[in-house]
């Protein structure tokens, strides 16, 4: 039997990413995070400034959405 210690992953071990993170990139559909800001929502193309990248929480979701439907 393992001990809690020997459990746990050490510190200097890389990190696996999460299997969502992991489907996203294998399959070539853009994740939040990669999307460049481009001045309007990606969702509903409301103009932002140059830093945001959806002008709300329901448009990022439907983005989500969207892309996990189209994958």
């Amino acid at each position: 039997m393992e001990t809690t210690h020997d459990s746990f992953p050490d510190s200097a071990l890389p990190v696996e990413r999460p299997p969502a993170a992991v489907a996203a990139s294998a399959s070539g559909t853009p994740t939040r995070a990669s999307l460049p800001a481009k001045g309007s929502c990606w969702y509903c193309e409301k103009p932002l400034d140059s830093v945001r990248r959806f002008c709300g929480k329901p448009c990022a979701d439907s983005f989500d959405e969207e892309a996990e439907f189209t994958r």
